[in-house]
């Protein structure tokens, strides 16, 4: 085979990969200037969010591992952690990783509104990690955005809120005209615009809860409806930046995709219909009736599934044929397989829940990590495009699969314990663990936790060891030699 021609990819600062084969070109550009400053303060967000995550998380598998979590003070630590957690390691990051993809995609304008946003948002996740040292409050799980109800967490909230709204409108407000003749790239713009979009949407249904809500609510009930049409509309975001994401590492790692630029805007375009149900059922039912839920559920399994059936398969069809990744493309193609491979399997067990129990955290704990590879994935691609080095090496090779196994194992553990009617969100002493195929199914699964947070802090540890100063890793490396 002759060797492929090289090309630069745009503000990489003369790092050269070579161009991919491909009949649709599913490439995003990489402005230079001072885009790229606005793109790094969001990608170090993120790796803060993970950070902060991934700490909170040792607490949370060890009180649901058999044996030690005996050795815990459980009441209030397991679900302290989990809300931090959770919050940490979904909003904030895939906010953070939206607002870099977000700000290296527009036109550049309004530059000091991406900073505010960035600014707000930083501040907001700074107060909702600290918020469990800086007095008690009382964790509540409600789906989608869990809280501590005690002042220091909801100021933290309301601030990352406002970062989000005003990242949002600057979004749209600075989104590019595409047209009506779509390339790949083009196709991926639209993608980017639509998630901004269900943003938007997910923040006036937000909005529009909190002026809703009865008055008489207090608590997890309170909490639940406030944001359950919000937290819906949120997933086709995640979902839309996480399709986008496959195309474009597909793209990239040279594998052909057999999917016309039209065909992937139209399966974007029947995802953000989908997200404009959630208005409509605000205005149909009140936000407390189980009307308004089931509509606004029914709406993320349709519009989600439809698009998500053809490009997965067209990217799996694509790396089938991809030619052997060079070194500096191994780990972004190892993030894009495991995205798939982990996003599928949580789908699958979604079909088989039944009842309130650890298979729905399976389910869930499978899609999220399903779009949290796929970001690792763009962070991976998108280092040297930022000014960093490229991820190498048997770290960054091995951690996409470091990652995906732990969590394989754990939402096995999870699965074969729901079997047995183990209930979620509770720890220790509530779990109830009556025989030995439960306690060990939750000890697999705290097995596969404890692995899986390995290799989320090995995915920090590669970032960080890219994003060095040049001098640094050059006096590291004269030393080592």
């Amino acid at each position: 085979m002759s060797a492929l021609p090289q090309a630069t990819i745009p503000g990489a600062a003369g790092w050269r990969l070579p161009a991919t084969r491909s009949d649709a070109d599913y490439r995003l550009h990489v402005p230079a200037g001072a885009r790229l400053l606005l793109a790094r303060g969001w990608l170090w967000l993120g790796l803060a969010a993970l950070i902060g995550s991934g700490l909170f998380s040792v607490l949370l598998v060890f009180s649901r591992t058999p044996g030690i979590n005996r050795l815990l003070p459980l009441n209030d630590l397991f679900h302290v952690a989990l809300v931090v957690h959770v919050d940490l390691s979904v909003l904030v990051w895939f906010v953070a990783l939206a607002g870099l993809l977000w700000s290296l995609d527009d036109s550049g304008q309004r530059l000091r509104q991406g900073w505010a946003a960035l600014a707000l948002t930083g501040l907001g996740a700074l107060a909702m990690a600290l918020s469990p040292f800086l007095g008690h409050a009382e964790p509540i799980m409600a789906n989608y955005i869990p809280v501590l109800a005690g002042p220091a967490f909801l100021a933290g909230l309301l601030l990352f809120a406002a970062g989000v709204a005003l990242l949002v409108l600057r979004t749209l407000r600075n989104a590019p005209r595409l047209g009506l003749h779509f390339d790949g790239r083009g196709a991926l713009r639209f993608g980017l615009n639509a998630a901004a979009v269900a943003t938007a949407v997910a923040l006036l249904a937000f909005a529009w809860s909190w002026a809703a809500v009865p008055a008489t609510l207090a608590g997890k009930a309170y909490y639940e409806i406030l944001f359950w049409g919000g937290g819906h509309a949120l997933q086709f975001t995640w979902t839309l930046l996480m399709l986008v994401a496959w195309l474009w590492l597909a793209g990239e790692c040279g594998g052909t995709v057999p999917l016309s630029p039209r065909v992937a805007v139209l399966m974007f375009a029947l995802a953000l219909a989908s997200v404009f149900v959630t208005p409509v059922a605000y205005l149909a039912y009140d936000v407390a009736s189980v009307e308004h839920r089931a509509m606004l559920t029914w709406a993320m399994r349709l519009g989600g599934g439809v698009a998500l059936l053809p490009i997965g398969l067209a990217v799996v069809f694509a790396l089938r044929g991809a030619p052997p990744p060079t070194a500096v493309l191994r780990p972004v193609r190892a993030a894009l397989v495991a995205s798939v491979l982990l996003f599928a399997a949580g789908g699958a067990i979604g079909i088989f829940i039944t009842g309130s129990n650890v298979r729905i955290p399976a389910h869930y704990h499978g899609c999220i990590v399903g779009v949290t590879l796929a970001l690792m994935g763009v962070v991976y691609r998108l280092l040297p495009a930022l000014g960093y080095r490229p991820a190498e090496g048997r770290l960054a090779n091995a951690q996409p699969w470091l990652y995906a196994g732990g969590q394989l194992l754990h939402i096995t553990g999870l699965v074969w314990s729901g079997g047995y009617g183990v209930q979620r969100k509770v720890a220790g002493a509530e779990q109830v663990l009556r025989s030995p195929a439960e306690i060990a199914g939750m000890g697999l699964m705290g097995l596969g936790g404890a692995i899986a947070i390995v290799g989320g802090l090995a995915f920090v540890v590669v970032a960080l060891r890219a994003m060095r100063p040049r001098r640094a890793a050059a006096a590291e490396t004269a030393a080592a030699s």
